[in-house]
């Protein structure tokens, strides 16, 4: 005897408010972007849909600065770009010199373990770039590595490193380098081909102020050449680029991987060309100009950065928490109030900073403007 269906949950439609996103991701989302994302879907194999996305890697080509044939997008976020750029590349034994300054060093160190390979860890202090002479001191003493492994910047600290530095000593070591590039594709120069970058990886909600679930990824052609030399199968069927890649390119035969996330990606076509259209330059320094105002109105508020100023990265600001006041009380009175979000601080820096984005579209006056005028209320009231 059948058992009854389980009665229907009574639940209405989620309508969220428009909030001011300030935090470290993701970011605020453009009117155009989202009317993008609710254009028809349709199938993944669809000439059109195939012609979109040649369109859609020309504009990764342009953002990441590359001509790199193995160029896209990969269908979950910015950790899963992270994982890709990883298991395609390294195989158990290799040795990598892994940077960390920050959370996200971290994780690729954890990611190198994952894969079997052994981390060579160059640690450098909270709130600092990586430092090239440990970098280089490292590899001098590992001439076995294969890989170095750094973030150009830094989401839970707001340090920028010297990515073209650090990869020329890659080069010099005759290493590949792979890249964390999330939150500074489109916020800060980025040169993938003039630096030599091998493998890099983005997420689309940081400054390319899509929204959250792709990561774009590029790989050099070194780095191709090494994927294809791998002794054993990637690890990951999923991110596996030797299968995916055939995916997003082949003219209009494209071999089925799996299901792309088709309204997803155009949005990511929108924000890119909408970033193309604005110019690269121009973005990197809109980021810089608003960062100037923030700043300002940051230090009118007693609040302190917690990088200095040459390692700052302008999208992505944090600043000590001044004694006696409750960081958790403020970001929520903030939200509540004025439906505006910073971000808390994470590791080493949880309830000792925030962090506040200015990325992509978010970085714009009126929101500069909002931020202070919010944080100065709240604050004077505790």
């Amino acid at each position: 005897m059948r058992q009854a269906l389980i009665p229907a949950p009574k639940i209405g439609a989620f309508l969220p408010p428009q909030r001011i996103l300030m935090g470290p991701g993701p970011s605020d989302v453009s009117p155009q972007v989202l009317a993008a994302q609710a254009r028809p879907t349709v199938g993944h194999l669809d000439p059109l849909f195939i012609g979109m996305m040649d369109e859609l890697k020309q504009l990764l080509q342009y953002a990441f600065q590359t001509r790199n044939e193995m160029t896209l997008a990969v269908s979950a976020p910015g950790s899963a770009g992270m994982e890709t750029c990883f298991v395609n590349l390294l195989e158990p034994g290799d040795t990598v010199i892994v940077c960390r300054n920050g959370v996200f060093g971290e994780r690729m160190r954890q990611n190198v373990e994952r894969c079997g390979a052994t981390a060579i860890v160059v640690d450098n202090a909270w709130g600092e770039p990586v430092n090239p002479e440990q970098v280089d001191a490292a590899l001098k003493a590992n001439p076995q590595a294969k890989y170095l492994a750094f973030v150009h910047a830094e989401t839970s600290t707001g340090a920028l490193s010297d990515a073209k530095t650090l990869c020329a000593l890659a080069q010099q070591y005759a290493c590949l380098s792979i890249v964390d590039a999330v939150t500074s594709l489109g916020g800060v120069e980025l040169r993938v081909d003039e630096w030599g970058i091998d493998a890099i990886y983005s997420g689309s909600q940081k400054c390319l102020s899509c929204v959250p679930g792709l990561s774009p990824v590029s790989f050099s052609a070194k780095a191709v050449a090494r994927i294809k030399a791998r002794t054993r199968p990637v690890q990951s069927w999923f991110l596996d680029q030797s299968l995916v890649m055939s995916y997003w390119s082949g003219g209009t035969k494209r071999s089925y991987h799996h299901t792309a996330p088709v309204n997803a990606l155009y949005a990511l076509h929108e924000s890119l060309r909408l970033l193309a259209a604005e110019g690269l330059e121009q973005s990197w320094q809109r980021h810089r100009d608003m960062h100037q105002l923030l700043k300002q109105g940051l230090a009118d508020l007693g609040l302190k950065f917690v990088v200095a100023e040459q390692y700052r990265l302008p999208q992505l600001n944090s600043v000590y928490i001044q004694p006696g006041i409750d960081d958790a009380a403020v970001r929520k009175q903030l939200l509540e109030q004025y439906n505006l979000e910073i971000g808390a601080g994470l590791g080493d820096l949880a309830g000792k900073a925030w962090r506040i984005g200015l990325m992509g579209y978010g970085a714009r006056r009126e929101n500069v403007a909002l931020c202070i005028k919010a944080l100065a209320d709240v604050l004077a009231e505790q």
